[in-house]
């Protein structure tokens, strides 16, 4: 018999809700970061993406940056880095 118990993936945490940040009305002349999550094609997927992004929205200047590893969370000083020079950001999700 399994002793182990039954965990409801849909059931929600008690974490504080986060608001999702002002979308901007228009891409012209801003410049977007992108963060690399370092899975495979993670950054194929991101300079198709900054390419379309300059090609068909105007986006002055796409950053784009690698973490460490898929599993940890970006640092403060790239998010610090990023949120210094770009007005929106992207993450990746290579596969």
């Amino acid at each position: 018999m399994n002793d182990l118990p039954f965990i409801d993936p849909t059931a929600g945490g008690n974490r504080a809700a986060v608001m999702p940040a002002p979308r901007p009305m228009d891409l012209a002349g801003k410049v977007v970061a992108m963060v690399d999550n370092t899975k495979e094609q993670g950054d194929l997927i991101l300079e198709t993406v900054a390419q379309a992004l300059r090609d068909r929205y105007g986006v002055a200047r796409v950053i784009i940056r690698r973490k460490e590893h898929y599993s940890k969370p970006a640092t403060d000083q790239l998010i610090d880095e990023l949120a210094q020079e770009a007005q929106l950001a992207v993450a990746a999700v290579g596969g």
